[in-house]
């Protein structure tokens, strides 16, 4: 879920040196290179997760850490943790200082080491999912930073200039997809996921370790490159091709993909993202909604996390998305009422703007979608034989244009909308005068309407986004409304609720009280009984 801002620390002289080995470090690192050779995922997780946020706190806070160079003698200069240690070095430089571009090379270089050792070296280990998830969440983003350092040409340098001409496939596109690609393919992390549906793997089950001595890296990374290759393809604007990566992993089920938080709510944002811009509002709404609700019970368990606050990040993103969902396609009955609690209290007034048909409704649009978005890239590199100039905002104008075009389409439909939720019934010509068009037009309308409230799913099937439906016959327009689904569990609890507050106050009364509240309990039973039935 890496998601940096690009600007942290000025590069500077801060008396760093990059052969110093304080103790503790020597220590972390051979006891971090130990317990990777004994497999010892328990303690492995405890080194990454809590040593290494110790120490960068307190001795690497505004430099990087020691090279790899220095450490490398406590560790028999063992070739793979000397990559893993590199990985995990270039994290901490991108989090907390400003790469430059030879760092930025570098960063590359040894991302395409670690990844052929992966995929054609023997890799005998077991990592953790946080770790493996770490590495191609910011490998991902290492990407974006990359394209979007290369697409602000105005203010380069000669000398950077002449490294981008030399190093010009360094973070290339197709590069990064290969690797992602071909870690899934290496890994048949999708035969994987099909055998276990038919009761042949226990990959979930074993949360993706391997309990039989071997490794569980590359089917690990595998597994976590799928939701890699979603996240590129939304920063690329090819939503349909993202969310045909994801397909092996079904996300209505548990997974290994939600016992990370940071790879569950990327994967959550990514596809509701995609499948906002496909206009499949209601599954956008309905993983909003899931993915929301669980952050909202769970947050309090993470505040220690070093994630901590990318979490509150997208969590306030995919509110802002879940609110354009909504103004665009009214199922509010899909939405928690905890969900929709919070959601009214940040954004009710901007919701209530945006169904307007004027500029203050498109100025909503425009304010939630830049916030709440992707930092989309342009991949390709500059042409350096024309002026410089910075083209790094060129994929989100066009990717916000896209969508206010959308949008303003949609809100064309809204007046239709409203005279379709008053009538049952209403004839061609009634409906045309009360919307001042001649029937013609109306008849325009309602087939736009019928388009812009239905979509292709990713299987091909044509879906509906309707909250009022209709058909017209014999010049009559008959319309069919949705029905929100009875939420028996939601209706008991409330009550069960209500009943408990009333024996709480009723306690201290007679005994024909009592008798009184065992009443109403007894009632309350055969309301919901027949409720149900």
């Amino acid at each position: 879920m890496a998601d940096h801002d690009e600007q942290r620390l000025q590069p500077q002289d801060l008396g760093y040196d990059p052969n110093f080995v304080p103790d503790s470090v020597k220590s972390f690192v051979v006891h971090l290179y130990r317990q990777i050779r004994e497999k010892n995922v328990y303690e492995i997780h405890q080194l990454y997760e809590a040593s290494f946020q110790t120490l960068s706190e307190r001795h690497f806070k505004d430099t990087p850490w020691p090279s790899v160079d220095a450490v490398a003698q406590y560790v028999d200069n063992d070739h793979v943790f000397c990559l893993l240690y590199r990985e995990m070095w270039f994290r901490h430089l991108y989090a907390r200082l400003t790469p430059t571009l030879r760092q930025r090379i570098d960063s590359w270089d040894n991302y395409c080491s670690l990844f052929q050792v992966v995929l054609h070296g023997v890799v005998n280990m077991q990592l953790p999912n946080q770790w493996l998830w770490d590495m191609v969440d910011e490998f991902v983003y290492q990407f974006q930073s990359f394209c979007q350092y290369r697409a602000k040409m105005k203010n380069k340098t000669e000398q950077e200039i002449a490294l981008l001409r030399q190093f010009d496939q360094a973070w290339n596109v197709f590069g990064v997809l290969n690797f992602l690609q071909a870690l899934v393919e290496k890994s048949a992390i999708i035969q994987i996921l099909e055998q276990e549906k038919e009761g042949l793997e226990q990959f979930t089950a074993n949360d993706g370790y391997d309990y039989n001595g071997g490794s569980n890296v590359l089917k690990v990374l595998g597994y976590f490159s799928m939701v890699g290759l979603l996240r590129v393809h939304c920063l690329l604007g090819d939503y349909d091709t993202g969310l045909k990566c994801l397909q092996p992993i079904d996300i209505s089920q548990p997974g290994v993909f939600n016992i990370v938080i940071g790879c569950h709510i990327t994967t959550i944002y990514h596809y509701g993202f995609a499948n906002l811009m496909l206009r499949r509002y209601v599954e956008a709404i309905r993983e909003f909604n899931k993915i929301l609700l669980y952050i909202f019970k769970t947050k309090v368990y993470h505040q220690k996390s070093p994630q901590y606050e990318q979490i509150l990040k997208k969590n306030e993103q995919m509110y802002a998305l879940l609110a354009i969902c909504l103004s665009l396609c009214p199922q509010s009955k899909l939405v928690d009422e905890t969900v929709n609690s919070q959601l009214r209290e940040k954004y009710g007034e901007k919701m209530s703007r945006m169904q307007r048909y004027d500029d203050e409704a498109f100025a909503m649009y425009d304010e939630l979608f830049s916030y709440a978005c992707p930092k989309f890239i342009t991949p390709s590199a500059p042409s350096f034989e024309e002026p410089l100039v910075n083209y790094n905002q060129d994929a989100y104008r066009l990717q916000l244009k896209l969508f206010l075009y959308e949008a303003k389409q949609q809100q064309l439909l809204s007046g239709l909308r409203t005279f379709l939720k008053v009538y049952s019934t209403i004839s061609l010509a009634k409906l045309a005068s009360y919307m001042e068009v001649d029937e013609p037009t109306l008849r325009t309308i309602l087939l736009t309407y019928k388009h812009k409230t239905h979509a292709v799913d990713s299987a091909g099937k044509v879906i509906s986004n309707a909250d009022v439906n209709f058909f017209i016959d014999d010049d009559t327009i008959h319309v069919v409304e949705s029905k929100p689904p009875k939420r028996y569990g939601d209706y008991f609890i409330r009550q069960v609720a209500l009943v408990c507050l009333r024996l709480q106050c009723c306690l201290c009364f007679s005994g024909l009280s009592r008798i009184i509240i065992i009443s109403y309990i007894t009632i309350l039973f055969l309301h919901v009984y027949s409720f149900k039935g």
